[in-house]
């Protein structure tokens, strides 16, 4: 069941086969059909008084989670998107993020899909030490090297990685990982 290629035995190795164990389980008794639907996945994250934009953002998390745009998470696709989360090397995560923001899908990131999405993030997470607005000028003014007002997946990438506090923000805001253990809460109390 578990890819043991490569495996040093090391208490990370073993944590991480117990936490998919434990995501495996959750996913077959919430999801007996092996499918999350879009209305299922915002069930199982049990998210009260969501505003329009936390809700818009669940839905593209949704989006990226269903990799092969079948209308569907199934198993597959939700442990890829964990361990991608969990244990993905930070250049495989922005990819993953630069996906998550690039709201329409055109290639680009422009200021109003950052702050929507931002916003988002912050009506869910409650990270207000900086507003969606300081945060999107911020980005924009520190990696939009042509100044376009848009963000390829290289000026993202490239950006993110060079400036050490905007890669340490990115990844304590955007972090799935709280998105995760909402829907693993929610499951406990479910089951």
């Amino acid at each position: 069941m578990f890819d043991t290629r490569g495996a040093s035995g090391s208490a990370d190795d073993i944590n991480a086969m117990e936490i998919h164990h434990d995501w495996y389980t959750k996913f077959v008794k919430e999801c007996r059909s092996g499918q999350l639907c879009l209305h299922e996945f915002k069930h199982v994250l049990d998210l009260p008084g969501l505003t329009p934009e936390a809700n818009n953002y669940v839905e593209q998390v949704f989006h990226t989670f269903d990799m092969n745009k079948d209308g569907f998470i199934d198993f597959l696709e939700f442990i890829a998107a964990i361990n991608l989360v969990i244990r993905g090397k930070i250049d495989q995560k922005l990819k993953w993020y630069f996906k998550l923001y690039d709201a329409d899908g055109n290639g680009c990131i422009d200021k109003k899909e950052l702050l929507s999405i931002f916003t988002a993030i912050q009506a869910i997470n409650g990270h207000t030490d900086m507003s969606a607005e300081e945060f999107t000028n911020m980005v924009f003014q520190n990696i939009d090297m042509n100044n376009d007002g848009e963000l390829t997946l290289e000026e993202f990438i490239s950006g993110v990685e060079r400036d050490g506090n905007l890669m340490d923000l990115i990844t304590k805001s955007f972090d799935l990982s709280s998105v995760l253990k909402v829907i693993q809460n929610s499951r406990r109390h479910s089951i």
